[in-house]
C-alpha cells in the first residue's frame, strides 16, 4: 500500500505560492528554478529557490492554447515575455531557464512549447509530462494522477514510484463551459465567468455532471485493470465544488483535491527546473 499523502502540508505550501503571487515569499539568493506552465485557460510561472521555497509566481488568464496545443504563438510568447519581465522586476534578477510540461501524449508539439519560452528569453533545461510534473508535489509512488484542464484529462498512473501509463484526451473546463453556454442559453464568455464563480459551483454541477463522468471514463478506461488505490486530482478544471466527488461515483476509489488543484502542476515544473543527469 502506498504511504498516504500529507494534503493538509501540500495545502500549506501551495498556500505559500498564492501568497508569492502578491508579495516575495523567499528571497532569491542562490540559484532559482522556473517553471513555466502553457495552459488552456491560464499561462502560470512559478518561481521557487533551490530547496523548492516559493519565491515568486505570476499567472494571467490566456487563450492561445486549444488542447494542449498552441494556437497563438505570437500571444502565447507576448504573455509569457510580460510575466517574465514581471517576475524580475519583483525578484530583482534574471531568470534565465526554465522547465515546461506538455499534456502526456502531446509530444509533437514539444517543440513549440519550447519555442514559446525561448522567445520569453529562456533556456528549457526539461519537458516533462504533467501529470508527472504534479507528482513532483504529490510525490507518490503507487497511484493515479489526474491532471484535468481546460481542454484535457491526462493522467499517469505509477506503480512501484515509476509512470507504467500515460494518456490524454480531450474533455476539460472548455467542455464544461460550452455545455452550461448550451443549456442556459448564453454566451460561452458568460458561461466561462460562472463557471469561475465558486459560489455557483452547487447550482452547475447537475448540469456539467456528464462532462465530468466523461472525465471519470477517460481515467477508467485507462487505468483498465490495473486497480489503484487513489486517485489524485490536479489542473484548473478541478477547482470545480464536488469534482472529486462524481469521481468517486464513478470510478469506485477514493479521490484526493488539494485547496487549489492549479497550481499543483505548474509548482512541479518548476521543481524539476535543473538539467537531467
Amino acid at each position: 500500500m502506498d504511504k498516504v499523502v500529507d494534503i493538509n502540508s501540500i495545502n500549506s505550501y501551495i498556500k505559500q505560492v498564492e501568497k508569492s503571487e502578491r508579495e516575495i515569499v523567499n528571497p532569491a539568493d542562490g540559484c532559482v528554478k522556473v517553471g513555466v506552465d502553457l495552459g488552456t485557460a491560464y499561462i502560470v510561472i512559478v518561481v521557487l529557490d533551490a530547496n523548492n521555497n516559493p519565491v515568486a509566481c505570476e499567472k494571467r488568464a490566456a487563450g492561445v492554447l486549444r488542447d494542449g496545443v498552441v494556437v497563438d504563438y505570437i500571444g502565447a510568447g507576448r504573455i509569457v515575455s510580460e510575466l517574465k519581465t514581471t517576475l524580475e522586476s519583483r525578484i530583482g534578477r534574471r531568470l534565465d531557464q526554465c522547465a515546461v510540461a506538455m499534456p502526456p501524449g502531446t509530444q509533437s508539439s514539444t517543440k513549440t512549447h519550447v519555442y514559446v519560452a525561448e522567445s520569453a528569453g529562456l533556456n528549457v533545461v526539461r519537458v516533462l509530462d504533467e501529470p508527472s510534473a504534479a507528482n513532483s508535489v504529490y510525490r507518490i509512488t503507487n497511484g493515479v494522477i489526474a491532471d484535468i484542464g481546460g481542454g484535457t484529462t491526462g493522467l499517469a498512473v505509477l506503480r512501484d514510484g515509476e509512470v507504467i501509463h500515460t494518456a490524454d484526451e480531450a474533455t476539460g473546463g472548455t467542455h464544461i463551459s460550452l455545455v452550461l453556454a448550451g443549456n442556459r442559453g448564453i454566451p460561452h464568455v458568460e458561461a466561462e465567468e460562472i463557471k469561475m464563480d465558486n459560489s455557483r459551483h452547487i447550482e452547475i454541477l447537475p448540469i456539467v455532471r456528464p462532462v465530468i463522468e466523461k472525465m471519470a471514463s477517460i481515467v477508467k478506461n485507462n487505468i483498465g485493470s490495473l486497480a489503484p488505490e487513489v486517485i489524485y486530482l490536479c489542473g484548473g478544471t478541478c477547482c470545480l465544488t464536488g469534482i472529486e466527488s462524481v469521481f468517486e461515483a464513478e470510478l469506485g476509489i477514493p479521490v484526493v483535491k488539494p485547496e487549489n488543484p492549479l497550481l499543483i502542476t505548474p509548482v512541479g515544473i518548476a521543481m524539476n527546473c535543473f538539467p537531467e543527469t
